[in-house]
């Protein structure tokens, strides 16, 4: 039986540039992958799915979702085109989010941008990743307390600096890496920013939206209520400028 769903929403988007993938390797090593492409063309749409494709099986044949990562980040980065400051802002890029589960082993997770992993497990959402954004590096205090543009991100698959540039910059590397033993059956989501932002902002307890079955229909309910939240709130704020993001998940059960 699969153990596994995904699920999209396309917002007030024009075009769905999001993207996930999944790939297990002959050892048993299995990759989930999602991407949360930057802008609003077709183009980028295609080269999303193209690349969350790479990532994933980058990431299942070498066990560990860092060195899946990192192969396909630096192919990208030495791409001659994005040498070029001002070519580069047209080329197509990506937030990415990976975790490997290999038999026997703890799961591994590698990101750069904002997608998001969770793992939920009795009761509890625990998060595995930190945003790769304005925020971070701004964080709220007294004087500003909404801290940088949480949707400027600092990292991106498509970028060009490396993990010590971003540290001089950012403080934090291009790709972030996390080690997370199991102790037992959990659920593991991927999500874009789209997905999670909203139900995060309206305070949704995201292991009650999530701990149930069939994981088909509990995915599109997820994306869904995201997109109608979204709606909701910046409705609100200015009827005449309700927006949602592309919003998508990935859901798997691990054991």
């Amino acid at each position: 039986m699969r153990n596994y769903a995904t699920a999209q929403a396309l917002g007030t988007r024009t075009v769905q540039c999001d993207a996930t993938a999944i790939h297990t390797a002959p050892d048993g090593a299995r990759a989930y992958v999602l991407l949360d492409g930057i802008g609003d063309y077709r183009s980028i749409g295609d080269w999303t799915r193209t690349a969350a494709r790479r990532v994933a099986r980058a990431a299942s044949r070498r066990g560990d979702a860092e060195a899946g990562l990192r192969h396909i980040y630096q192919g990208y980065a030495a791409d001659p085109d994005r040498q070029d400051p001002y070519a580069r802002r047209y080329m197509p890029s990506a937030a990415a989010v990976v975790v490997v589960a290999a038999p026997g082993e703890p799961l591994t997770v590698a990101w750069c941008g904002d997608s998001r992993a969770y793992l939920l497990s009795r009761g509890i959402t625990r998060r595995l990743t930190a945003d790769h954004n304005d925020r971070r590096v701004y964080p709220p205090t007294a004087t500003y307390p909404e801290g940088g543009n949480r949707n400027a991100i600092t990292s991106y698959l498509g970028g060009v600096y490396g993990d010590e540039e971003l540290m001089s910059l950012c403080g934090h590397p291009a790709i972030e890496t996390a080690t997370v033993p199991l102790d037992g059956p959990c659920r593991l989501l991927l999500a874009s920013d789209g997905a999670y932002e909203p139900h995060v902002d309206a305070g949704h307890d995201l292991y009650v939206e999530l701990d149930d079955d069939p994981m088909d229909a509990i995915a599109r309910d997820f994306v869904s209520l995201a997109v109608a939240t979204s709606l909701r709130t910046t409705a609100t704020e200015d009827p005449t400028r309700a927006y949602a993001d592309n919003a998508t998940i990935l859901l798997a059960d691990l054991t």
